[in-house]
This record gives C-alpha cells, sequence and structure tokens, in this order.
C-alpha cells in the first residue's frame, strides 16, 4: 500500500536520471517494512519476539521513538511504548503499543505478550512465547500527489480498518548468550478489497507475515569492559533478506558505544548511559548507503527504558541484553 505514496512523493526530489532506479528500490522496502524498524532491536526485543517478556527478571518499561528518512517528505515515524514483567517464577507478561506513519497511512498496533520458560540446564533457559494484537490503519488518500485522480484505488479513504493478529516465539538464553526466532503476526491481512469499483484482487495489498532470527553474545573482555556483538534477520516473502549486524561495548557498566550495519541498506553509531540501577537511555543514528542518501539527513532513534528490580533487589551488574 506504500509503494504508490513514495513514487509519487520521490518525484519532487529526484533528477530524471535516477527516478527509476530509487521506485525499483522503495519498491523493495515497501515491503520489507510493513513491520515498523528499529535499530535498537537489542533493547526493544519484544517487539519481534514475544517470549522475551519477562526473562530480564525485572519490571522494564520502555519508550522509543525513530524518525526514518529525515526531511524526506512523507518518510517514516514510528513511536513504540511497552512493559514487561515476570510473574512467579516461569511466566512473563507485556503489553505494548505502536504507532508507525508512513505518508498518507497513520497506523496504531496494541499487543499482549505471554511467555513461559523452562530450564534445559544449569546455565539455559527455553522461553516459549504467544502474542495477542490488534492493529487499526487509517489511510488519507487525499494526502497523495496521485497521477490519475481517477485511479478507484484512491477513491475512498481507509478509516480505522481492524484487524487481529496472533503471533508465536522461541527465546533460548543464558547470562550471556541469547537466540531467538519467532513470528509476530502469522495471520495474513489484506487491505484496499472494498474500494475498488472493478477487479477487486487486482487492488489488494497484503500484510505478509515476517520472520525474524535474533542472537548475541556477550564476552567479558574485564570487570569494566564488556563487548555484544548481536544479530537481526528478517525474512518476508516478496523481499530481500534483511540482516541487522552489530557490535556494543559496555563500559565501566555505565556506557554503552558501538556500530552497526544494516545489509546493502544503512551503517549506524549507537550509544547508551545507564545513569542508575533503574534508568537507562539510549540513541542510534542511521545513514543510508543506498541511493537514497542523497533525499534525506539520515534516521534518529531515541529511547528511555525504567526497571524495577524483582523483590527490590539490587542488580550490581546491569545486563546487556
Amino acid at each position: 500500500m506504500i509503494v504508490y505514496y513514495k513514487r509519487s512523493q520521490l518525484k519532487k526530489y529526484m533528477k530524471t536520471k535516477f527516478i527509476g532506479l530509487v521506485i525499483v528500490l522503495l519498491s523493495g522496502i515497501s515491503y520489507a517494512q510493513q513491520d515498523a524498524q528499529y535499530t535498537q532491536y537489542m533493547y526493544n526485543t519484544t517487539v519481534v519476539n514475544p517470549a522475551y517478556a519477562g526473562t530480564r527478571e525485572s519490571l522494564s518499561v520502555f519508550a522509543l521513538h525513530r524518525a526514518q528518512w529525515v526531511g524526506l517528505q512523507g518518510a517514516p515515524s514510528t513511536n513504540n511504548f511497552s512493559i514487561n514483567t515476570p510473574i512467579g517464577n516461569n511466566v512473563g507478561l507485556g503489553v505494548s503499543f505502536m504507532n508507525d506513519k508512513i505518508g498518507p497511512s497513520d497506523e496504531n498496533n496494541i499487543a499482549i505478550d505471554f511467555s513461559y520458560s523452562i530450564a534445559i540446564s544449569e546455565a539455559y533457559k527455553l522461553s516459549f512465547g504467544l502474542k495477542g494484537s490488534a492493529n487499526l490503519l487509517n489511510v488519507d488518500f487525499t494526502k497523495l500527489n496521485i497521477y490519475n485522480p481517477g485511479d478507484p484505488r484512491f477513491q475512498d479513504n481507509i478509516d480505522n480498518r481492524f484487524s487481529p493478529n496472533i503471533g508465536v516465539g522461541l527465546y533460548l538464553h543464558s547470562d550471556n548468550t541469547y537466540f531467538g526466532l519467532s513470528a509476530p503476526s502469522l495471520l495474513q491481512s489484506k487491505h484496499f478489497d472494498g474500494t475498488a469499483n472493478n477487479s477487486a484482487t487486482s487492488f489488494i495489498a497484503a500484510e505478509r507475515t515476517h520472520y525474524y532470527l535474533i542472537a548475541g553474545h556477550v564476552f567479558d573482555f574485564s570487570d569494566n569492559l564488556q563487548f555484544k556483538p548481536s544479530v537481526l534477520s528478517k525474512i518476508v516473502q516478496g523481499a530481500p533478506l534483511q540482516v541487522d549486524l552489530s557490535g556494543n561495548f559496555l563500559i565501566n557498566k555505565k556506557f554503552t558505544a558501538g556500530l552497526a550495519y544494516r545489509w546493502d541498506a544503512a551503517f549506524s553509531a549507537l550509544a547508551g548511559f545507564q545513569v542508575n540501577d533503574s534508568w537507562f537511555i539510549g540513541y542510534a543514528y542511521d545513514r543510508e548507503t543506498t541511493q537514497l542518501a542523497n533525499f534525506n539527513s539520515g534516521s534518529h532513534e531515541l529511547f528511555l527504558r525504567f526497571e524495577l528490580f524483582k523483590r527490590n533487589e539490587k542488580i550490581t551488574s546491569p545486563r546487556f541484553f
């Protein structure tokens, strides 16, 4: 559903010789980004994997704002808020809210996460996750520069189109290693099927199932220096494989700094500060490596995390994931 908008809006910014190239590029991106994109996925894991809920052994409150492709009209803007906590020894619960704006579309999603963990060895636990979500989609076609105003696809706005969904996840973790596999939205949602006057099936836009693989490991170089490489891979039908690679250093258990690379898309710089046992703030900046870099000044991501530890336990070494 985003393809038509990006094609029309980007024509204002491109020289003629780049139009064909960028349209092809963005057509692929529009499929890959049906789910909101995050550079700091390692701190926002419940969004992609419900099995993560409660595994930090604390009440964790998280808020994030992402401004993508700043300076490009109609570029994505995402806000996310979530809470998750352990319940007893093996159960985790969480709730999250997400607002994602792209061009004429405004999407709101609320989700509830449930996890159950079992110990499979002295070091590792395996968590099973279930996500239930509700989505509301609004699309205002009057915000478009439509080449053909008579096109039946753009005659009627979409107002609060409701679609429920379910998701699942697995999360294997120890004190310094984790692996996760998940599909946060298993049901395929279709849009525009009621707006066409002719053959409706030719105008359907489907939100496809996204599959996520995450992994990371913490290396202890010394008491005051840890290093964590991590990876997130996203697979969705009709789009190229997306891989995010990152490496973060934790210095004096207070400061984090690192770099990330989104395959064939962007480089990122990340930084964070553990203010005290409860508060952590982080920032990331992305710079495109594609032709799209000529038409925006990059992407910014800012988050804040607040945690209350179980039974008022004081954590002297904040967990790195």
